[in-house]
């Protein structure tokens, strides 16, 4: 008997990391909408986890109690499993993954209520089953697990294995997706390809790096960046200049509203029937190509676009992450114009770090949920049910000195797109998804008080003097239903059609003008601000720096940037790596679009300069110079005039 071999004991590193391994690579699989092309990204995908688990468990080997070792594996496997699974239930509510600004935003935690709980399920304790069986062998030590310490060859050895993992995995992800860590833009190709921890590990380098960045900026950076800014600037339009000047603005930003719902119906009922008579009335201009820019930032973001005539950062919030920046707003510009400035949005002025930007933006006041009475049954969601807020709201604008611009944030229409009885003028859709379902009732509501703001307005005698601009903020249905999505628009919904899906409505209500009609040029977030400017006759934006052009603009390109890269061009689209003729939706030699996707990536890229190194510090805006440093700054070797 003695001479039968004995299987050799498995260590309890080992099991942790294949516990983990296998999780993660199902995760993957099932809780992520990870796009796999061929058998090398299906391989990639399957080891990117690997040395990142085999460096972090690794490290227990040096560690000498054996109680403390096990202690160090248990609570790695949590913190991991942890990372995953936060991950996962960001994706499900944003299809996207974690970045490190967005773990700082934690005074919006407490704000996502429905919506986070909407994204966990009781299946997803099985995330945490491998940990208890972790914890027994840990405590009950059976016989098949090893716990003697290993030997200096066996660590060095460990570790060489490591790197060698690390490396193969990064020469084929470096080799399928070339400069793939240049393509930060992408999160989920970087964590298709790198694994979705070394992705966190490459976020916090990123991170680190960008907050170096306006410590090291000096004004030279400033320069380069307004030549940029100025090659695409446009002559405004003379007929529309000052057309409404001195007028109210009232401005409202759509929750949630896509444009596929406008003039669209829902198993026979109209979904936006007060909207859709907008869309022919005479004083009213829609834009059926107007894009939304948005990303982590969702809401802030199109604020963000709004006020700045800039695109928010690919990681993050804006709001949070710069908001003691120096900013050029819409705000101050009709500060400077005699214009009260108000927001309203009946939730927790924290959110979105509102309280703190606003003031810096330049608004004279916010009025946030405590300055709303919320009724019995008018609580929804993150806040207040629109039609009560809308009412309230005109009830506060009526206190205004006139002329006042007011913008009014409207929250029903958020996800999870749930609704009293009493509120559902529409049946629910019938698909796969429930998220889908509900929308189209939401969205029903939402177009319901904004006509209840059009008679309130009548009725108070605001409205004839004001104009009334309405805009959906971001996406509401995101790729994670692309299947029900599918079944309602009654077609395939390849990367392309996702692309389309980003347009959200836009309207410009002048009353009395009788300027209106459908236009069909294409447009973005971020020719709000030069566009409203013009309308109101205010010169400011000759010398601002900022990336949009005023709509009406017999020059402008026709040419849109999303935040992530994709791009739609008069002809073509960029999207999902691949570009697409935009009349007939197929795809098309990619190097048609790579002239395109040059000048989108020097366009973000300047952007975010002037973001991440605070740029706007050093330059003047009413004489379009830099700004003469400080005395204890030197001075420039010759005067940059930026004009």
């Amino acid at each position: 008997m003695n001479n039968i071999r004995k299987f050799p004991k498995i260590s309890l590193i080992f099991l942790a990391i294949v516990f983990l391994w296998i999780k993660t690579y199902i995760s993957y699989n099932v809780s992520f909408s990870i796009t796999i092309d061929n058998a090398m990204q299906a391989f990639i995908l399957f080891i990117n986890p690997l040395s990142f688990l085999m460096l972090i468990f690794g490290v227990a080997m040096f560690i000498k109690k054996e109680n403390i070792r096990n202690i160090y594996i248990i609570v790695v496997s949590i913190f991991s499993t942890f990372v995953l699974f936060a991950n996962m239930a960001f994706y499900r509510f944003f299809n996207d993954f974690i970045t490190l600004p967005i773990l700082f935003q934690t005074s919006n935690f407490g704000d996502l209520g429905g919506s986070a709980m909407e994204t966990i399920y009781w299946s997803d304790t099985l995330y945490f089953m491998d940990i208890l069986v972790l914890i027994a062998i840990a405590k009950f030590k059976p016989s098949f697990i090893g716990y003697s310490k290993p030997s200096k060859i066996k660590k060095s050895t460990y570790f060489l294995v490591t790197s060698a993992v690390f490396f193969f995995n990064f020469s084929l992800a470096e080799s399928e997706r070339p400069e793939l860590l240049t393509r930060t833009f992408d999160r989920e190709m970087l964590v298709k390809n790198i694994g979705v921890y070394n992705y966190h590990l490459y976020d916090i380098y990123l991170q680190t790096k960008q907050s170096t960045q306006r410590a090291l900026a000096d004004s030279s950076e400033m320069v380069n960046v307004n030549n940029f800014v100025k090659a695409k600037k446009v002559e405004p339009s003379s007929d529309m200049n000052a057309i409404a000047e001195g007028r109210n603005i009232i401005l409202v930003e759509l929750e949630s509203v896509q444009e596929f719902v406008i003039n669209n119906e829902m198993n026979g009922e109209v979904i936006t029937p007060f909207l859709n008579e907008l869309t022919n009335h005479p004083d009213t201009m829609y834009f059926d190509n107007f894009y939304h820019q948005t990303e982590q930032g969702k809401t802030s973001d199109a604020e963000f676009l709004l006020d700045n005539s800039l695109y928010p950062l690919p990681r993050g919030a804006v709001f949070f992450t710069h908001s003691g920046n120096e900013y050029q707003t819409l705000t101050k510009s009709l500060n400077a114009e005699g214009y009260y400035t108000a927001s309203m949005h009946a939730n927790s002025k924290s959110f979105w770090n509102r309280d703190i930007i606003y003031d810096n933006f330049g608004y004279d006041r916010f009025y946030s949920l405590p300055d709303y009475t919320v009724g019995e049954g008018q609580a929804v969601n993150w806040g207040m049910k629109d039609i009560p807020f809308i009412e309230q709201s005109v009830e506060h604008m009526k206190e205004i000195e006139q002329p006042f611009f007011s913008k009014l944030i409207t929250l029903t229409n958020h996800h999870p797109f749930y609704l009293d009885e009493e509120d559902k003028f529409i049946e629910e859709f019938d698909s796969n998804s429930g998220t889908l379902n509900r929308y189209f009732q939401t969205v029903r509501y939402t177009d319901e008080a904004i006509k209840v703001l059009f008679e309130n307005l009548k009725e108070s005698g605001l409205y004839e003097n004001s104009i009334i601009i309405m805009y959906g903020d971001h996406y509401g249905i995101s790729e994670n239903h692309n299947t029900a999505m599918s079944k309602y628009l009654e077609k395939e919904i390849t990367p392309f059609e996702t692309a389309q899906l980003q347009r959200v409505p836009l309207f410009i209500h002048i009353p009395e003008s009788g300027v209106g009609g459908v236009n069909h040029s294409l447009v973005g977030q971020i020719d709000l601000k030069p566009t409203i400017e013009n309308i109101m006759g205010i010169n400011e934006s000759d010398n601002s720096i900022q990336f949009g052009q005023d709509i009406f603009s017999e020059n402008q390109d026709q040419f849109v940037i999303l935040r992530d890269g994709r791009f739609i061009s008069k002809d073509l689209v960029y999207a999902g790596q691949t570009c697409w003729d935009k009349e007939t939706g197929e795809s098309t030699d990619i190097e048609a679009c790579k002239p395109y996707i040059e000048r989108a990536k020097e366009e973000l890229a300047n952007n975010d300069k002037i973001i991440y190194g605070d740029l706007l510090r050093f330059y003047d805006l009413k004489s379009g110079n830099l700004k003469e440093p400080k005395s204890s700054e030197p001075k420039l070797e010759e005067n940059i005039n930026l004009k």
